[in-house]
């Protein structure tokens, strides 16, 4: 799997915090998974970045930064069509999250999940896409697709999602069509924790949320006089990935933690 959490400048000013997982598939192809996940990593920000910059034409900034992440999801998608760059039963899921000083915008491709914790309140800014969802069930099968128990519900079968970037041999079935949320900030926004499924496996958005809030607030009272080079942000994902690690976790876990009252990323004040 590759987590990235990277920062960039546009017009508005935007701080991006993507984080990108691959799906499992069968060990003999982790090359391949690497190669999707990799890709997302290093190649969607920059896409979205380039996306928006052509939609200046569109009414409104939020249709703009719809589309422009539809987008930007399909042209990683259609970068691996070709079967020489990757084999087609592999995949990745895909988190963009983008934090203006007024709004939270999540793009999500997968199972991952997005939560935000305000005051003491998960807020979820992600659905998780399989199909045991009703509207994905009925997409799916409406288009000719199954789905088959095998030890949970699967496309074909094979599948526990049902988004993704990759997996040709699912379509039409697995589309990398990402649902798109957009958030109002507030003064009590604290956090935001992004994480693949291992973790929101064995803890819920709340414990989730209850962990990395009473972590934060600690590591930000001990933040003037510890002399760690890694910010609080991070020492609470690592607080809250092993908890999911003592709670036994059997899938991959990748976290990451957005320290919201960082004087960087601080909601803007109404005038």
């Amino acid at each position: 799997m590759v987590v990235k959490q990277v920062l960039h400048s546009l017009n508005w000013q935007i701080a991006y915090d993507l984080i990108v997982m691959a799906n499992k598939c069968k060990v003999n192809h982790m090359d391949g998974i690497l190669q999707v996940s990799n890709y997302c990593a290093n190649e969607l920000c920059g896409i979205v970045a380039e996306e928006w910059e052509r939609g200046s034409s569109l009414d409104g900034w939020n249709k703009r930064w719809e589309v422009a992440l539809c987008k930007a999801y399909e042209r990683a998608d259609n970068a691996f069509k070709d079967e020489a760059l990757a084999p087609k039963s592999v995949g990745s899921t895909a988190l963009v999250l983008i934090v203006s000083p007024c709004q939270i915008i999540a793009a999500n491709c997968g199972d991952s999940r997005a939560v935000l914790c305000r005051g003491a309140q998960a807020i979820p800014l992600t659905v998780d896409q399989k199909p045991d969802r009703a509207d994905e069930s009925e997409r799916i099968t409406s288009s000719g697709g199954r789905i088959l128990n095998w030890g949970c519900l699967r496309v074909e079968g094979i599948l526990s999602m049902s988004r993704a970037i990759g997996d040709h041999d699912l379509k039409p079935w697995v589309i990398s069509v990402p649902e798109v949320t957009f958030t109002t900030r507030t003064k009590e926004d604290e956090c935001l924790i992004l994480a693949s499924d291992g973790l929101w496996d064995v803890l819920s958005n709340d414990d989730v949320v209850k962990l990395a809030r009473k972590e934060l607030r600690q590591r930000q009272r001990l933040a003037g006089a510890n002399k760690s080079s890694f910010p609080p942000a991070w020492h609470v994902s690592q607080h809250v990935l092993k908890q999911a690690l003592d709670a036994y976790s059997l899938d991959n876990i990748s976290v990451i933690v957005v320290d919201l009252k960082n004087p960087k990323l601080k909601p803007q004040e109404k005038a």
